[in-house]
């Protein structure tokens, strides 16, 4: 399978989209292009270069910019931090992949492809960490498996140090 990674365009096929889960669908099929065009997020898709037609998608994620707040990190980053009442991160706000292509390894592509790009965009944006939200445990420990930290207070929520990213990426 040759994957390309490239933005959510108006020509890809988004209505037989299945990844498993109903609202992350419903929300690909109905709602991606909507917060896209309103600059609420950013949607970057991974399609199959070689199946063609509409069972080329493969998968998702999105991007947006977010904020951390002290109270979420754990207290030894925050000593090294300076005394800002938030530090920017990016947030990976959805990742699903298709459920014809389960188990080969197209989750772990697409979270590289959305880290190769926040890396590149913290560049010129700066980003303390990226940010996810895992749906459920197997997500969590799918982040957790990749360096992902929970927060103290959100175990649902993760975290992975651009720092760390840069130099996983090397």
């Amino acid at each position: 399978m040759k994957l390309i990674f490239e933005p959510l365009g108006r020509s890809h096929d988004r209505s037989r989209f299945i990844c498993g889960d109903a609202a992350l669908d419903r929300w690909f099929r109905i709602q991606a292009g909507q917060e896209e065009r309103r600059n609420v997020t950013r949607v970057f898709i991974a399609r199959d270069a070689e199946a063609g037609g509409p069972d080329d998608l493969v998968g998702f994620y999105t991007l947006s910019m977010f904020a951390l707040g002290f109270e979420d990190l754990p207290d030894d980053l925050v000593r090294k931090l300076p005394k800002y009442p938030e530090v920017p991160a990016a947030l990976i706000g959805r990742l699903a992949r298709a459920e014809h292509v389960r188990r080969q390894g197209i989750g772990e592509l697409l979270l590289a492809d959305a880290i190769k790009r926040v890396v590149s965009a913290a560049k010129t944006v700066a980003a303390y960490a990226v940010v996810v939200d895992a749906k459920d445990a197997h997500a969590a420990a799918f982040y957790r498996a990749y360096g992902f930290i929970p927060f103290p207070t959100r175990p649902d929520r993760l975290f992975l140090l651009l720092e760390t990213a840069v130099a996983a990426l090397k």
